[in-house]
């Protein structure tokens, strides 16, 4: 099976159960940008339960429309030390975030112009993290039904976004109860190598 799917930053959960159970995979970057979609914004566990964690973007001033891949960060703000303190709140006294810490660390620090740069450094990180192998190819056009290809784009809108997985034990849980789909880094905080495992049981 080949799938056709977005890069998105620290991806949901749903993103690598498509990429795991994928004989190849192909990603869409000759796209229109969309807001309020998984492009520049993950959620993850924190000590006060759900907690949106997103990425401040230039604003394109004129008419067309801007691509994906022509998007650019606004480093205006401090997102990333921001964002690394949320991580480092949620995840801190998680099994294995002191494990993966120095590998995330990175995206924290380099300044990407662009968001779809930053999202390939992601997936290069999080998938060696994952002890999985990530070799893809690009799109080169844009179909809006893409032929020969299981069509995943739709995972990169949380809201259309359904799917429920198995429950495995999160740092607030006993507070909070189980969060479904959350970021990727979720489970890997929680799970460290295991999450491979649990990847490949689940069905979206």
């Amino acid at each position: 099976m080949n799938v056709l799917i977005h890069p998105t930053y620290f991806p949901s959960i749903s993103h690598f159960v498509a990429m795991v159970k994928a004989d190849a995979i192909t990603f869409e970057v000759e796209d229109n940008f969309q807001k309020q979609t998984n492009r520049n914004r993950m959620y993850i566990y924190s000590p006060n339960g759900l907690q949106l964690l997103n990425i401040p973007l230039k604003h394109n001033d004129g008419e067309a429309k801007l691509m994906f891949k022509d998007t650019k960060i606004e480093h205006a703000f401090d997102w990333q030390k921001q964002h690394f303190k949320s991580l480092e709140a949620a995840y801190r006294t998680s099994p294995f975030f002191e494990y993966f810490e120095d590998d995330i660390r990175p995206i924290f620090e380099k300044k990407h112009t662009f968001m779809m740069d930053l999202n390939f450094q992601i997936m290069e990180i999080v998938t060696s993290c994952l002890g999985m192998d990530f070799s893809y190819e690009k799109t080169t056009e844009f179909f809006r039904e893409p032929k020969d290809m299981t069509d995943y784009r739709y995972l990169a809108n949380g809201k259309k976004n359904t799917s429920e997985f198995e429950p495995y034990t999160q740092v607030f849980g006993e507070k909070h109860g189980y969060l479904n789909n959350l970021s990727i880094l979720d489970l890997l905080f929680n799970e460290g190598r295991y999450a491979m495992d649990y990847l490949k049981k689940q069905e979206l």
